[in-house]
């Protein structure tokens, strides 16, 4: 065999030998912080104008990332934009890490629902009156100084609303003007005004999966660029 061949065959074998390239960590080990606890929802969108993504729940064990389930997502008719700079109204859906305060649905809770869940009544409301002191917030009765036209009257979403998780956007201490009511929530007809929406079966799937005690967090973003849920 001449030497240029024997080279070659050499370089091949070296090549070979090599194996597959190592995977890729799982797309929480890449974050900046999950929230600490042992559970994770990452909703990402292909790019900030999208509104269409994937909604994928995790768990920590043996100190590793696990998927637990995926589902299709929808976001804001107007994509994405940057929580910290979100302006109310606008129909797009925050992006960063936000804890999950309690489940509320007009259905009942699945059964093996661990969150605290809130039944939805006639007289339920979410206030986004920035002019009220219930300002993002659950108010039962509707609060008198919280106006009907800037609220939303959680019984008339229907099947949207069957099953939801609050997402913990401008909520502990809310800055008026950036927006009230971002839900994880089943989806309607297309996009969202703001919230993030699953199938009522994946929704009811994350929502016995859900556990409390292991602080669950949702992470919201895109897959690259300012915005990159990885930078939450």
């Amino acid at each position: 065999m001449r030497p240029g061949a024997v080279a070659l065959a050499v370089s091949s074998l070296a090549v070979l030998g090599a194996g597959p390239p190592a995977p890729s960590p799982p797309l929480p080990a890449r974050m900046t912080d999950t929230g600490g606890g042992t559970q994770l929802i990452t909703a990402v969108a292909p790019r900030a104008a999208s509104t269409t993504g994937t909604v994928t729940w995790w768990d920590l064990r043996g100190g590793r990332w696990v998927r637990a389930g995926s589902a299709p997502a929808r976001f804001g008719a107007n994509g994405l934009a940057e929580g910290a700079f979100r302006k109310q109204g606008t129909n797009t859906t925050p992006t960063g890490l936000y804890g999950l305060p309690y489940a509320f649905g007009i259905k009942a809770a699945p059964r093996g629902t661990a969150y605290k869940y809130r039944r939805v009544h006639r007289d339920s409301w979410w206030c986004q009156d920035n002019d009220s002191r219930s300002y993002n917030r659950w108010t039962e009765p509707r609060a008198a100084d919280c106006r009907a036209a800037e609220s939303e009257h959680l019984i008339t979403y229907g099947e949207r609303y069957a099953h939801a998780l609050v997402i913990g956007f401008n909520y502990e201490r809310p800055v008026r003007g950036r927006g009230a009511g971002i839900f994880l929530h089943v989806n309607g007809r297309g996009a969202t005004a703001g919230c993030v929406s699953v199938t009522q079966r994946a929704m009811r799937k994350i929502l016995r999966w859900a556990d409390p005690a292991k602080r669950p967090h949702i992470a919201v973003g895109t897959a690259s660029g300012t915005t990159a849920v990885t930078r939450y």
